[in-house]
């Protein structure tokens, strides 16, 4: 499960405002989120 870029303009709005030295985007975040909520987090994996 991702968000697609325009799945992502739609909740834009309520995403934090990036700020300093930050290497991820918000979409990352949000796709690394769905991931761990979808697959868990496996310490074997």
């Amino acid at each position: 499960m991702e968000i697609t870029t325009e799945q992502l303009k739609i909740i834009e709005h309520l995403l934090p405002v990036k700020r300093g030295n930050i290497k991820l985007s918000n979409i990352q975040v949000l796709n690394a989120v769905l991931y761990v909520a979808e697959h868990g987090c496996k310490w074997r994996s």
